[in-house]
């Protein structure tokens, strides 16, 4: 889709990272790290969940406990190469769109990978500590490398030079009728010169399998539900564009993949306001915890979460502590 026109006019204000985390049974690494999640612990201003965006939701769905260590006790998280690489790669391919279409090819597009990452150490210093142990540069060399061939690959899926993206790193925020505020950011929005919107989100990893594609498509979803909502527009076409592997995954929702979408999200916020209010944020043990950051805090892995930081409603039971999540 070739585009053009007045674009989607997103609300303004609030926190504008995001991370994307697992939605489909493999680990995911293609976006910017979040501040709440990587920020150190911050006891005496905790505050109570406002919001909800697709990486919170999917992490609330992958494990309650994670969900609260990274928005509510906002644990340090150490950089992965393969998160810093999708952003990266993620900063280059918004940037190359500053240039002429005739100008944007496949190696104006590799020169800017240094003047990005020097940016990217400049904003994040963290991420230096990826290569501290690697004084010869020979490990940041072949990694740098790799995010030339993702960024090359890119140029196989799309021609940039028929492009022009109405918004690029879109931040969108919408409250329902329910109260709940949705906020997210959206990678590309093309909009054709008859309106038609096309949300393109990028991932450095490779396509899920097909038995999980409908969870791959619930950050798209959850986009469109937002846009929806915002501009009462249903997107034409949502598109995921996988550098890893070299595919693209499209899906073209309907009102109905929206109000399910909707539906779902509500009962989601339901689960979380309770799990707020009552301290009670169980782990759910999957192949993916040997990602997390979090084992020495997490009662799967012997560990104990630290003191929770609100104030919580008395249980059933009587007992007005924390519940199991705390410490005794």
């Amino acid at each position: 889709m070739e585009t053009s026109a007045e674009g989607v006019t997103a609300a303004t204000g609030g926190d504008t990272t995001e991370v994307e985390q697992p939605v489909t049974a493999e680990p995911a690494a293609t976006e910017a790290v979040d501040t709440a999640a990587t920020s150190a612990p911050v006891r005496s201003t905790a505050i109570a969940p406002t919001s909800l965006s697709p990486s919170r939701a999917s992490d609330f769905m992958q494990c309650p406990l994670l969900y609260r260590f990274r928005v509510i006790d906002r644990l340090p998280e150490k950089p992965s190469e393969a998160a810093t690489r999708g952003t990266l790669v993620h900063a280059v391919l918004e940037r190359l769109f500053d240039a002429p279409a005739v100008e944007r090819t496949a190696p104006r597009a590799k020169s800017l990978i240094p003047g990005q990452w020097d940016r990217l150490r400049e904003s994040r210093p963290e991420v230096v500590e990826l290569f501290a142990d690697d004084p010869e540069g020979e490990r940041l060399a072949r990694w740098l490398g790799e995010a030339e061939r993702l960024v090359e690959r890119w140029f196989t899926l799309e021609d940039p030079t028929r492009l022009e993206p109405t918004e690029r790193e879109l931040f969108i925020e919408a409250q329902l009728d329910s109260g709940l505020k949705l906020r997210g950011i959206i990678d590309r929005v093309d909009v054709a010169p008859t309106g038609e919107v096309r949300i393109v989100d990028y991932k450095t990893g490779k396509a899920p399998r097909p038995e999980y594609a409908e969870g791959a498509l619930f950050q798209m979803k959850f986009y469109a539900l937002v846009v929806w909502r915002l501009k009462n527009v249903i997107p034409r076409r949502l598109q995921l564009v996988y550098l890893g592997s070299g595919d693209v995954l499209t899906y073209d929702p309907v009102l109905a993949d929206l109000e399910r979408v909707e539906r779902k999200l509500h009962a989601l916020w339901e689960a979380i306001r309770e799990a707020t209010d009552t301290g009670e944020w169980r782990p759910r043990p999957t192949k993916l915890c040997g990602w997390c950051d979090h084992q020495a805090h997490c009662p799967e892995f012997g560990g104990t979460p630290p003191p929770y930081p609100l104030a919580v409603r008395a249980l059933e039971s009587g007992d007005a502590t924390q519940g199991r999540m705390g410490p005794d």
